[in-house]
């Protein structure tokens, strides 16, 4: 993996610079592009992979209405056809219905296995296109340009797309990469408060799980993050995808240390599945206080400290995340440990029959863990969190 800057060829532009990130995975070595104004020059920073071909730009209504022009303007000029198709937006698009409707609107174009969609939008239509992706002609190319927060550090990239069933969240999937990411930051400024506040969640956890150093940072420029100062924003975004990429090169199937990523999502998906992922719950709103069950379960196990998890709590409420069930009761109700434990017997990382946690051993030092006892994680939920 590698970092480096492009400079923007822009005159407006010109004094910013890009950060770029290297996925390398050998023969499908991808560069995730990180920084403002990129949708205006797409055609720059990705012309190579799209020129001559047929482009779908696949986005779901709100992110069509504010940047689709700006992209396929970029685009046009490059491309040999360039079509579009919009979504509802929302999680209900990650279901097998609207899988079936993209995909007989894509079949519908008469492509060939020469195009190449491109998924503008956050993390439900990067999943859902990626997943198009991976089962169109039995396989076709796409490119990620996400336009949330949450997307930018985790979703985007890595390869893991896939819908939700009524069994379960992201059950039904495939892992394909992009050719590209395209991380444009001044998409956020279109976005409200309260999803970049669930997207903050996925950037603590990259901290929280692997490097003590970062999650200090992120202590002193929580701000600066939240206010969408660019620069700030730049270098996280850069930072968190360094990290999922040096994990993904080494376990891009999730068959070791990947796991590590699902810190606070093994409680948070069961929040979210109580909540039927209607979208009252988001996803990192669920991932913020399942963190914190997280460290509530190593306090218990004795691998964490309770000033470690007081310090998260901290940091997650100045972020203004919930950290508690009773937090999260207002949007999803009141609901049981019982409950809650069975959507986790449900969960794609139960392994023979066991519930596999990521559990805490302070701060930016997270392990997987096969053997704890779920009376550990069920007392977690039966505790009065305030």
């Amino acid at each position: 993996m590698t970092t480096s800057t492009d400079h923007q060829d822009s005159a407006a532009m010109a004094a910013t610079a890009v950060q770029c990130v290297t996925v390398d995975l050998g023969e499908r070595t991808y560069p995730i592009h990180i920084g403002p104004g990129l949708l205006r020059q797409a055609d720059h920073y990705i012309g190579p992979l799209v020129d001559g071909r047929h482009l779908v730009v696949i986005a779901d209504q709100a992110v069509a209405g504010s940047h689709m022009t700006t992209l396929t303007a970029s685009l046009s000029g490059l491309a040999a056809r360039l079509d579009t198709i919009t979504v509802a937006s929302g999680e209900a698009s990650k279901s097998i219905a609207c899988f079936g409707q993209v995909m007989e609107q894509v079949l519908a174009l008469n492509v060939d296995r020469k195009v190449m969609l491109i998924a503008l939008g956050g993390g439900v239509i990067g999943d859902l296109v990626g997943y198009v992706a991976a089962s169109l002609l039995r396989g076709v190319d796409f490119i990620q340009v996400p336009t949330t927060l949450l997307a930018q550090v985790d979703s985007s990239v890595g390869g893991k797309t896939g819908i939700n069933a009524r069994a379960g969240k992201n059950l039904i999937g495939a892992f394909h990469q992009p050719q590209a990411v395209l991380a444009d930051t001044d998409t956020l400024a279109t976005l409200p408060p309260r999803e970049i506040r669930a997207g903050y969640a996925e950037v603590a956890k990259y901290g929280l799980l692997g490097d003590a150093e970062f999650f200090d940072w992120l202590d002193t420029n929580q701000g600066r993050i939240l206010a969408l100062d660019n620069a700030a924003l730049t270098e996280t975004v850069a930072r968190c995808c360094l990290a999922k990429a040096r994990i993904v090169a080494e376990d891009e199937k999730e068959g070791g240390r990947r796991a590590l990523l699902n810190l606070g999502h093994t409680f948070g998906h069961a929040y979210e599945a109580e909540a039927n992922y209607d979208g009252s719950v988001l996803h990192g709103e669920a991932v913020a206080a399942g963190m914190v069950d997280a460290y509530r379960l190593g306090v218990r196990l004795g691998t964490a400290t309770q000033a470690e998890l007081e310090r998260v709590i901290d940091h997650l409420r100045r972020a203004g995340l919930p950290t508690t069930r009773a937090m999260l009761s207002n949007l999803l109700g009141e609901v049981s440990a019982e409950v809650l434990m069975r959507h986790m017997q449900k969960d794609k990382k139960v392994s023979d029959g066991a519930i596999v946690f990521i559990v805490p051993h302070g701060i930016g030092d997270a392990r997987v863990d096969r053997d704890v006892d779920p009376a550990q994680a069920k007392a977690v939920l039966e505790a009065q969190n305030t």
